[in-house]
């Protein structure tokens, strides 16, 4: 185990080097900024995040490489700012997991997951407060999706006793806000409209906890369930020589359904 330790340390020193290089050699890359730079960063994080959910071995493999390579390329250029020096980030981070971690360098009691989770929320919340923080809801990302920071937020507020009981309180609310923005629609309020939406979106995201389940997660596996149903539907349209954009309403939930029904179907064999 030591040995590849220190395999995998040196390469992660020669990749760091190609990285540097390429910054002063690479018209590309000398241009990059560091605010450009975290666009790129989110596309990797998002590909490596599919390819674990996804891929096989050889596409997590190169879709965490490429990760790292936008870690390095952001914490080099940040570097050249003199805001960051990469050896004392490197220092700090693993420091911060030691110390994240009392029940296996400091001595502390966790006998199961739920202790671990506990302490590291205990201990995060004390280097926020020494941090400065002065809200709960201090440090969550603005940067975050909106669907992860809508469950982020709900968790905080949750952890200094601010939640919904259960997960029907939740669709309760959802419905009461999904009321107002019909009202606001009635009046032709769109703006109105749209910030109840809001409301009703922020309170959904944080239904799938609940029930031990993550918004994001729960919302992704919906969206391929809905590509795998539009694409029947084309594929039954198609051979009636159908045009959806000439059929009204009725006869495309007729579609919809019946997609749903072979689908359904081709499971269950």
């Amino acid at each position: 185990m030591e040995t590849a330790a220190h395999g995998a340390a040196e390469e992660f020193l020669a990749l760091l080097e190609v990285v540097r290089e390429l910054r002063q050699r690479c018209p590309w890359d000398r241009e990059q900024t560091l605010a450009a730079s975290s666009r790129h960063l989110l596309e990797e994080a998002y590909e490596a995040a599919d390819a674990i959910e996804h891929g096989g071995d050889r596409e997590i493999d190169d879709e965490l490489g490429d990760l790292l390579v936008q870690v390095l390329f952001a914490a080099n250029i940040a570097e050249e700012r003199r805001s960051l020096n990469v050896a004392a980030m490197l220092r700090r981070a693993r420091e911060k997991l030691v110390r994240r971690h009392p029940h296996v360098y400091a001595g502390a009691a966790a006998e199961s997951s739920v202790e671990v989770v506990q302490n590291w929320d205990r201990l995060k919340q004390q280097e926020r407060a020494a941090a400065g923080a002065t809200s709960a809801l201090d440090g969550v990302a603005r940067a975050l999706p909106a669907l992860t920071r809508a469950q982020k937020l709900g968790e905080r507020a949750r952890g200094v006793g601010m939640d919904w009981p259960e997960a029907s309180a939740v669709l309760d609310k959802v419905g009461e806000e999904i009321g107002e923005a019909r009202a606001a629609l009635a009046r032709g309020d769109r703006g109105q409209a749209a910030e109840e939406m809001g409301d009703a979106l922020l309170a959904l995201a944080n239904a799938p906890r609940f029930v031990d389940h993550d918004a994001e997660t729960t919302l992704r596996s919906a969206c391929d369930k809905f590509i795998e149903r539009f694409k029947e539907v084309e594929r039954v349209a198609a051979g009636r020589k159908l045009d959806l954009k000439r059929l009204d309403p009725r006869q495309l939930e007729g579609l919809w359904q019946e997609a749903k029904r072979r689908l359904n179907d081709d499971e269950s064999r």
